[in-house]
């Protein structure tokens, strides 16, 4: 599987009124590995994890997600977090699993409860009572919880104190399974994401900047990818 690409985007270009949010994307992303994507506010990060997603209709071009455009079937094989909070605030976090649960056949409820417990969350915690922190917690559980090939993750470290990303981080890339699991990951928190990137996507102003493995941009310009985001976005 690692051969292969999980997705491939070809000549993708997405407009909104007055925006070009994506201007005639090439870019691939590898199977079984974890790709950092990454790029200041407003570089289009968004409007590409969710056209992969099947979220958003491209203006034009192409996304295959192991060789078939976005669909019912790549959708149910996708787990997307996204960078806003989705739930309904009176609901317990019990229940938000319950509605997953009954959402996705693929959803590990087991894993779930698991997680949730080394995020050190209450099943019974109503979200409207939680932390924007907190909430980034749920959401990378459910998110997690689910045995999909493609994960897709939208800035999931925002909100989370900086002494916890990291830890949170290890423990999530633990549940990973690299034979059968793909990880897209879109951060501004590079310093503590940049260890766990095989691959690397800078995006800028809705174009791609650099791209390529991690340990080879790090070897041929002699710094780390955090200095490297200095240097591509300066």
């Amino acid at each position: 599987m690692s051969k292969m690409q999980a997705v491939e985007i070809r000549n993708l270009v997405k407009n909104y009124p007055g925006v070009e949010a994506l201007k005639s994307i090439n870019v691939n992303f590898p199977a079984g590995k974890i790709t950092g994507l990454i790029g200041p506010n407003g570089s289009g990060k968004s409007t590409m994890l969710k056209s992969i997603a099947g979220l958003v209709q491209p203006s034009s071009g192409e996304v295959l997600i192991f060789g078939e455009r976005p669909g019912r079937k790549t959708k149910n094989e996708t787990a997307f977090l996204p960078e806003i909070n989705h739930f309904y605030k009176g609901m317990s976090i019990k229940q938000v699993i319950n509605l997953y649960e009954s959402q996705f056949s693929n959803f590990n409820r087991e894993r779930a409860m698991e997680i949730l417990e080394f995020m050190n969350l209450k099943p019974e915690a109503r979200i409207k009572n939680l932390s924007k922190g907190m909430v980034g917690r749920v959401k990378l559980t459910l998110t997690m919880a689910r045995e999909v090939p493609l994960i897709i993750m939208d800035e999931p470290l925002s909100g989370i104190d900086p002494k916890s990303r990291a830890q949170i981080l290890e423990g999530l890339i633990s549940e990973y399974d690299a034979e059968k699991q793909t990880i897209i990951l879109s951060t501004h928190e590079v310093l503590e994401a940049e260890k766990f990137f095989d691959y690397v996507v800078f995006l800028e102003k809705g174009e791609i900047k650099l791209q390529g493995n991690a340990d080879d941009l790090r070897a041929e310009h002699g710094m780390s990818i955090q200095d490297l985001v200095k240097e591509v976005f300066e």
